[in-house]
Formats: C-alpha cells, structure tokens, sequence
C-alpha cells in the first residue's frame, strides 16, 4: 500500500477516483478521457446513470491499459432477480466494452431511496441477488462484489448472506456526514468505504473551516475535504468532476497531511448540511 492507494482483502484500490453521477454524453466521455491522461485508475458508474457506453469509450481509445483501471458498476433498482442481474451485468459488460468488472454493487437496499425504511413491494430478497452476484464472480465477469447506501445493520446482513465477501459499502462520506459507526464496523471486518459526494455536491467550498486550513497548506476547501475523507483509514473516495483543472486538483491532494487537530476540526456533523447538499445535488445541471 502506498498513500494514493487503498488496501483491502490484499487489493490495492486507488485511494482517488472520479465519480461519474450526472455525466452524460460527450462530457462523461471527455471527463473519463481526460481523467486517465491526468493519472486515474478507479472509474465509478452505475447502470442507473446511463453513461456506461461513454465510460467505455473513454476507456477502450486511452493509452491506459483496462487492467490498469479498476471499474466499478452497479446495479438498477430492477435488476435484482437472479436472472435480471446476469442479463444486466451482461449488457453493462457490453456497454462498457469490456470482459469484466471490477466491482459490482447493489446500488440501493429494497427500500425506498433515498431515506425511507419502507420496503419496495414484491422486492426480490437479498440473498439472490447476492448469490446472482457471486455467480458472476465465479465466472470471471466480476471480480469482487459490494453494495452501496446500506447502513451497518443491511451492511451486516449482506455480509451474513453473501457467498463471497462484500469488499465495499459506497456511502455518503463527507465532513458534514462521517459515519464514524460505519466506518469502524468497515475497518473490524476488512470492508472498504467507498466516499461518495466528498464535497458534500460543492457544501465544502466555502466552508470557513476547510479554507483557513487550506491556506496553510496552498491548498482549497475541496482538496482539503478530500485529503480529509481518504486520511480515515479504509477510505477511497469517488469525487465528480468534469473540468480538466478540477480534475487535477482533485488528484493533488497526496503531497499534504492533515494533523490529528486539523481532521477533528474540521469533523462537523450536520444533518442540515449533509440534506442541504442532497437537495442541491437534485438541482438540473
């Protein structure tokens, strides 16, 4: 393991990758382009985002090996029956033009997302689709297996259920929202974090925290949140962005190290925050 890089079960995941939510069109496919030429090597989609073929495209024409990148894919909410998770993994591979996935996930538990503990009618159980998963991973289609939105209790029953390990839970992991329960139940069973919307969709940039301790390293509010998510043990984070310049600064965050002070400062747990970014992140782009 090195700092830009993530250990887990022995596989070393990119500690930065980028997050593709809302990308569509060219602009995903440039954003993914130009991602790899600046150095990533940990691409986030999901079938729900309807991006997966310009993610592929991006892949397949750079001078970046597929080996080299670790991809991630998750399932639709309608995709949860043995037969539906074969035939749908079968089209992402198709789509992403690739043999295999790196990492598939179950996007949302069989509730309503994104906060609702009330269970979708006829909602296929858990375990098949967890056993509908590790089929795949015996057949080489994918190589490890996870789930995304689950809170610890879900997060200990798919791991009681599945055949294979659950190598991730990809939640919301930012400074308004740590989940510090949740990330010590990772860390005791070897499960990685994955951090989606470490800037809390953009709430950090102008946080008077972040920015004074940014100063002092040359660096801004949204390089600071993200050295901040990745400096918990455990973490990976997929932050979005589609500017050549965000992209880099999103990367440059490796050459800087938070103090013990520094972290707790700038912890600051606000469910007000963490739903004021969820309702920006429903704004139209």
């Amino acid at each position: 393991m090195t700092d830009d890089t993530v250990t887990v079960r022995g596989v070393d995941v990119p500690a930065v990758g980028l997050g593709t939510w809302r990308l569509r069109g060219g602009d995903c496919r440039r954003a993914v382009e130009a991602a790899l030429e600046l150095g990533y090597r940990h691409v986030d989609t999901a079938q729900a985002y309807g991006n997966e073929r310009q993610v592929g495209t991006a892949i397949r024409t750079s001078s970046v090996d597929r080996e080299d990148v670790f991809l991630t894919t998750k399932l639709g909410g309608g995709n949860r029956s043995r037969e539906a998770v074969h035939r749908s993994v079968d089209e992402s591979l198709r789509r992403l033009d690739t043999d295999y996935l790196d990492l598939l996930l179950i996007h949302w538990p069989n509730a309503k997302p994104p906060f609702s503990p009330v269970s979708l009618p006829g909602a296929t159980p858990l375990s098949e689709t967890l056993a509908a998963m590790a089929d795949l991973v015996a057949d080489g289609r994918v190589r490890y297996v996870g789930v995304s939105n689950f809170d610890v209790r879900l997060l200990d029953e798919a791991r009681s259920l599945a055949d294979v390990p659950i190598f991730t839970n990809q939640v919301q992991f930012n400074p308004y929202w740590d989940q510090r329960n949740h990330l010590s139940y990772c860390r005791r069973h070897d499960v990685l974090l994955t951090a989606y919307s470490p800037l809390c969709h953009g709430g950090v940039l102008r946080d008077d925290a972040l920015q004074a301790v940014g100063r002092a390293y040359g660096k801004t509010a949204a390089q600071v949140a993200i050295r901040w998510a990745i400096q918990h043990e455990g973490v990976s984070a997929v932050p979005k962005a589609t500017t050549r310049d965000h992209l880099r600064a999103n990367l440059d965050v490796f050459d800087f190290e938070l103090t013990d002070a520094e972290m707790e400062r700038i912890r600051q747990p606000s469910k007000l925050r963490a739903l004021a970014g969820f309702a920006r992140s429903r704004l139209p782009v």
